[in-house]
């Protein structure tokens, strides 16, 4: 268990490292011109979710180690359940974003509707960001209706207890719930699998457009296609791997003596919002060349 615990810190550390760099860069940037890019606008938020969104998960590995006797009481597990569940919809949503707007800047579409949207994202972005905001934080209430005293102590309870029909339909209830939230996280998934995929149909109509002109494959178009469709792909591979491991840790919860499943499930969980920060890192020039000048300052330091 102490072996998981350093595992946990260690990932926690490098999504804080990762995220919080994005968000300096990005925010110290923003002071010195007075005016924000919507790219770094939308990453700031979601470094900013992400940065949250550990902090949640890392909470909950603690309490679930040193303070087990929490998961009987309601008052607590009402706080952190809402927490996750905001957090959690807030990086996805937010990483849709991201996916959607690398779309709409990168493709090369003629559809009516897409040139609308190409021509009209720059200035809805703060307005979709705040939407999701909201959004998150609506879908997130439910999470602390169905979570009271009683219903934890039958989840969480050491002994074989006859269950009551109360606690039954309580259990029901919360069930019902936390499938139902997390089926809605397959909502902004779902743009995020399409804008990848339209990536992929623009490429391939752009590379087939330069082979028959004769012209080398590799220009700035397509370089901005791949480099794009690898910060989709990442965050879509990772994020299934995060789904999963939030429902073996969400699951677990009914049964008693599932802490070990329930870390484990925390730790995958982990990978994602600490991983994916960095991938953005390099997929951006601006922050990688940002990281390049500290990573050379710290070895000049270290000389």
């Amino acid at each position: 268990m102490n072996t998981l615990m350093v595992i946990a810190v260690g990932e926690f550390s490098l999504g804080i490292l990762g995220n919080t760099f994005i968000g300096l860069v990005n925010s110290m940037d923003w002071v010195k011109s007075r005016k924000i890019a919507s790219i770094d606008l939308i990453l700031t938020s979601l470094a900013i979710s992400r940065f949250w969104l550990l902090c949640v998960i890392l909470l909950d590995c603690f309490i679930l180690v040193l303070y087990p006797d929490v998961y009987a009481t309601g008052k607590e597990m009402r706080i952190i359940d809402f927490f996750w569940t905001l957090t959690n919809h807030l990086n996805v949503w937010f990483a849709a974003c991201l996916s959607i707007f690398y779309f709409l800047k990168i493709a090369n579409f003629f559809h009516p509707l897409f040139l609308w949207m190409k021509w009209r994202i720059d200035r809805m972005i703060p307005g979709i960001l705040l939407g999701c905001v909201a959004l998150s934080v609506f879908i997130s209430l439910p999470v602390t209706e169905n979570l009271n005293d009683d219903f934890r102590r039958c989840v969480k309870t050491k002994k074989k207890t006859n269950i009551t029909l109360r606690c039954r339909v309580q259990k029901a209830g919360y069930a019902s719930t936390k499938i139902y939230l997390n089926l809605l996280t397959l909502l902004p998934f779902s743009a995020s699998l399409i804008s990848f995929l339209l990536l992929i149909l623009s490429l391939w109509r752009h590379t087939r457009k330069m082979q028959l002109n004769s012209t080398g494959c590799r220009d700035p178009s397509t370089e901005a296609h791949m480099g794009a469709m690898k910060a989709v792909i990442s965050f879509l591979f990772l994020f299934v791997a995060y789904y999963l491991a939030f429902l073996i840790a969400t699951s677990s919860y009914f049964l008693p003596e599932t802490e070990l499943a329930v870390i484990w499930g925390e730790l995958i969980a982990l990978i994602y919002p600490s991983s994916h920060s960095f991938i953005l890192i390099l997929g951006n020039k601006k922050l990688r060349q940002a990281s390049g000048r500290l990573l050379w300052k710290v070895k000049c330091t270290l000389k």
